[in-house]
């Protein structure tokens, strides 16, 4: 189940994963490809042993993205995996800057739109769900926190 954060992180349960959705200087957002799953999805994975937060979602957005954050994140929802009773969080950064996306990982880049291009071809691949979801989630705390 997906739920809100105030710029958070829950502390009653593992975060064993992390995800962004990063701002462009103009507002878009971006997401990535992924061609295992052939969905556009949010830039992230796993935290690996000895990682904090940070430094997992630092080596993310490059390894699937070829994107350096601003420090600034916002913590904007979670998602709670009951079969191994973890978290997922999602946060919000402005991207500092663009570098060369490593090849060998499960996304073929980043695709950078507005809101409701994503919300249009997210609902016309998958429907409902999850990712329209999380999108509503992000849309609002762009206007209220990013939004020049």
């Amino acid at each position: 189940m997906l739920r809100p954060l105030n710029g958070t992180f829950p502390i009653d349960k593992i975060i064993a994963g992390v995800h962004s959705i990063p701002i462009t200087n103009d507002g878009s957002i971006v997401m990535v490809w992924d061609k295992n799953e052939k969905a556009l999805t949010t830039v992230g994975g796993r935290i690996e042993a000895n990682e904090d937060i940070d430094t997992a979602l630092n080596r993310e957005t490059i390894e699937e993205a070829g994107l350096i954050l601003e420090s600034m994140r916002v913590s904007i929802a979670v998602w709670y995996w009951e079969n191994t009773d973890t978290y997922t969080v999602f946060v919000m950064a402005r991207v500092k800057d663009y570098v060369i996306m490593p090849e060998g990982f499960e996304t073929t880049g980043r695709v950078t739109m507005n809101f409701e291009t994503a919300r249009q071809i997210i609902s016309k691949i998958e429907g409902d769900g999850l990712r329209l979801e999380l999108l509503e989630m992000a849309e609002s705390v762009y206007e209220q926190l990013f939004q020049s």
